[in-house]
């Protein structure tokens, strides 16, 4: 469970969150959705203890994320960002055995090995383990970095934008994947994104930001109404039933 108490953070006279709090439940994914400048990605930054707030407490499974030595903490979250800086000549599964530091501490051990040979065999690249991370396409590169996170073997994964630079066939296999995530491995999963048909077809939850606050939380059907889109985009969206989910039209 991941409980965001009042949680402010301003950027000089710049106001990005303005007093958050959230309850979302363990297990099941989330999407966290809204216009750019929303604050979506500080809030995600902020419960993965990579941002401090100016004020508000954060905890995960009960651990107080700000007081929890930092070993601990990796064993029951981990982030992927949106920019990862890391050498693409590494190889699939050098990268993925990053997963394994707050473990092994670089000190790699045969539960490590299995670990990682799970967690790329999730992802689907057990035949691309010797691969450069540079030959990869877009989506297996992305999905080698899911790898990397789910051998960290956290309880929550928080991912900021995943679908970035992907186009339709990787962006919806990556949704399928952390979907399976959240259903096979028991993960919680709170992923940031913008296209709002992936947020209604694979959350359970979405939650709505703008201008800094909490604007709505709920599911799929509660959310993906006509009003509540204009609420959050300023801007008209269709709202269709297709094959029993609700999809928005916004192209027009």
């Amino acid at each position: 469970m991941i409980e965001i108490a009042h949680v402010s953070k301003s950027y000089g006279a710049t106001r990005v969150l303005d007093d958050v709090s959230l309850s979302l439940p363990a297990g099941g994914l989330t999407a966290v959705i809204g216009p750019n400048g929303a604050g979506k990605s500080t809030l995600l930054s902020i419960v993965a203890r990579l941002l401090a707030p100016d004020r508000g407490s954060v905890h995960v499974d009960g651990l107080d994320v700000f007081a929890t030595p930092g070993a601990v903490l990796a064993r029951r979250m981990a982030i992927l960002r949106q920019a990862n800086q890391i050498t693409p000549r590494l190889t699939v599964g050098e990268l993925v055995a990053f997963g394994r530091f707050p473990y092994s501490h670089g000190r790699l051990t045969r539960e490590d090995g299995e670990k990682i040979a799970e967690a790329i065999a999730y992802v689907d690249l057990a035949g691309l383990a010797d691969r450069l991370l540079d030959e990869l396409s877009g989506g297996q590169r992305q999905r080698a970095f899911i790898a990397m996170v789910l051998a960290q073997d956290p309880a929550c994964l928080l991912l900021d934008e995943p679908l970035n630079n992907l186009d339709m066939k990787h962006a919806a296999a990556t949704m399928r994947l952390l979907r399976r995530a959240a259903d096979e491995l028991g993960k919680t999963v709170v992923v940031v994104i913008h296209d709002i048909n992936f947020a209604s077809c694979h959350a359970d939850r979405i939650v709505a930001m703008k201008d800094g606050r909490l604007l709505f939380s709920g599911g799929p059907d509660e959310v993906m109404r006509e009003d509540v889109l204009r609420a959050i985009y300023d801007m008209e969206v269709a709202v269709h039933e297709v094959n029993g989910a609700r999809l928005g039209a916004y192209y027009r």
